[in-house]
This record gives C-alpha cells, sequence and structure tokens, in this order.
C-alpha cells in the first residue's frame, strides 16, 4: 500500500471519528412523556377484626358500625398514652349519644391491661391484642411506628385519618368538625382524608 493511500485512509478514519464525536454531542429531541394523572382516591373500607376485650369476650369492629369511631392504640408502659386516657373518657361522655365511639386497642399483656383497667375506670370499650392489634393498626396504610396512635373510621366502615402522637383537645375538636362537615355533605370522603393529613 502507497505512502498516499494510509495517509488518505487514515485521515479519512479521523475524519469519520470525528463526525461521531460531534454527532454524539447533538441534543436528540425526545418527546416528552405524558404528565401523569392524579391518583384517582379509592374508599378505604375498614376491614372487619375481631379482639378479645378485658374479660376476655371476643368483640367484633362491626359492633359499632353506624357511629364514627376512633381507634385509640395504646399501651400501659406509654406515658402519652396515658396522659390521653382521661381527655378520651370526656370526650366519650360528651359525645357517646351524637354516634361517636372511642375504641381503646391495647398492644400490651392482658394482664397488665386489666389492671390498669381497674384503676383507669375507661367508659369506652378496650380491647387487647399484640401483634393482631398492630395489624390492624397497618391497614390505614401508615407505618406503625409508635404509640399512641388514633385512626378514625367513618359511619360507614370508611378509614378516613389517623393521628400519630399525644391527642390534645385542639384534636378532638377538630377531629369532630370535619366529620360533622362530612356528615353533613359539606366535604367529600377525600377532602375529609385530607383535613385529616393536617391534624
Amino acid at each position: 500500500m502507497s505512502r498516499v493511500t494510509l495517509i488518505f485512509a487514515a485521515a479519512l478514519l479521523a475524519l469519520m471519528a470525528g463526525a461521531l464525536f460531534y454527532a454524539a454531542r447533538i441534543p436528540i429531541e425526545v418527546e416528552a412523556p405524558p404528565p401523569p394523572q392524579p391518583a384517582q382516591l379509592e374508599a378505604v373500607t375498614h376491614p372487619a377484626f375481631t379482639l378479645p376485650d378485658i374479660e376476655g369476650i371476643s368483640r367484633e369492629f362491626s359492633e359499632w358500625d353506624g357511629k364514627h369511631r376512633l381507634l385509640n392504640f395504646w399501651a400501659t408502659w406509654c406515658a402519652p398514652c396515658r396522659r390521653e386516657i382521661p381527655l378520651l373518657k370526656e370526650f366519650q361522655a360528651q359525645h357517646a349519644e351524637i354516634d361517636y365511639q372511642v375504641l381503646g386497642i391495647a398492644v400490651d399483656y392482658p394482664e397488665e391491661v386489666v389492671a390498669y383497667a381497674e384503676e383507669a375506670q375507661f367508659n369506652y370499650p378496650i380491647l387487647i391484642g399484640q401483634q393482631d392489634a398492630m395489624a390492624v393498626a397497618e391497614t390505614s396504610g401508615i407505618e406503625f411506628i409508635g404509640m399512641p396512635f388514633t385512626m378514625f373510621v367513618a359511619k360507614d366502615g370508611e378509614y378516613v385519618g389517623a393521628y400519630i402522637g399525644e391527642l390534645h383537645q385542639s384534636h378532638l375538636d377538630d377531629v369532630v368538625r370535619i366529620l360533622t362537615l362530612l356528615d353533613n355533605g359539606e366535604i367529600s370522603k377525600e377532602e375529609a382524608r385530607g383535613a385529616f393529613d393536617l391534624l
């Protein structure tokens, strides 16, 4: 092969490599994917569950159908849980006649709960469970990370919200306000869930 041919081949190769390098740097216009559609919120019906009460009698969640339910997850060793109890007792006393039901769900040993119940004089049902109780809490879709933890279930059995941490009177006032608006048809279930998210 002659020297001129070699030089020409090398030059051609260099030119092609340069062209490929330049072409690789040119941005390629790709049609943007369509924006994601907002998720449609579906009704979240609270699953049925059965847990024993402090007398060892099995109680079904459906027993309180037709009432707004506050499922308060607590334990005897949890100081914030114990602080909530007088407030929840007062709430139950004030709202029992207007379709509200507090349910205490103790994530604890039965003997500890029974002993504490004698002191606390609950005016609302106390159900007891450990892993079973945590499984109930996790149906809300919120990771069970500690107590106290309170779930709110509307009269028709749909889960509408939750609060992690110690409840105060302002929280309970907001719960009544939101559920009253829902009862009166002034807000939708989706709007109620959004309001509970802001508690």
